[in-house]
Formats: C-alpha cells, structure tokens, sequence
C-alpha cells in the first residue's frame, strides 16, 4: 500500500474514532502466513493514548478499525498490543 493509500486509511477510519490524536510510526516487519511462508512488508505503527478508564469504550473502536483494515488491505491479521503506560503532555 502507498503513503497515500494508509493516510487516508487514517483520515477516514481512525481520526473519526481518535480525534484526539494518535501517532504513526513507519516500519518493516515480517510473518509466517497461514501457509507457512515468511512474509516481508512495510508495516506502519499506530499508537493510540488515552485514560484507562476509556478502555471499555474504546475497545471495540480499536476493534472495528482493526477489521477494516484487514478488509481493506487484504491482510490475514493486524497486531495489537495494549499496555498501560504513563504518559505527560
């Protein structure tokens, strides 16, 4: 998929859902697919903060933008890691 392609992913999915803010990073990854071959691609790293008394609210947001991106981008899984930090602005 192309910058273009991913940022609109952003625009139209994720921002509606996060306006508060997000960050991406660009990076490379790779994977054993379903029929055990390794794949190599360009990944992009999404990071969502917010409190952790929103993860109940959040949640399935998280949830359906990881659906459509699979459906959109043709892709087997989309990892997700959660993790509670602490964090100041």
């Amino acid at each position: 998929m192309s910058d273009e392609q991913f940022h609109a992913f952003v625009d139209e999915v994720v921002t509606p859902q996060f306006p508060a803010g997000l960050t991406v990073q660009d990076g490379y990854g790779q994977y054993r697919d379903s029929h055990g071959v390794i794949e190599r691609e360009r990944s992009f790293e999404l990071t969502l903060l917010y409190p952790a008394g929103e993860h109940d609210v959040n949640d399935p947001k998280i949830e359906q933008i990881r659906k459509e991106y699979k459906k959109r981008f043709a892709q087997e899984s989309v990892a997700r890691i959660d993790d509670r930090t602490a964090v100041d602005f």
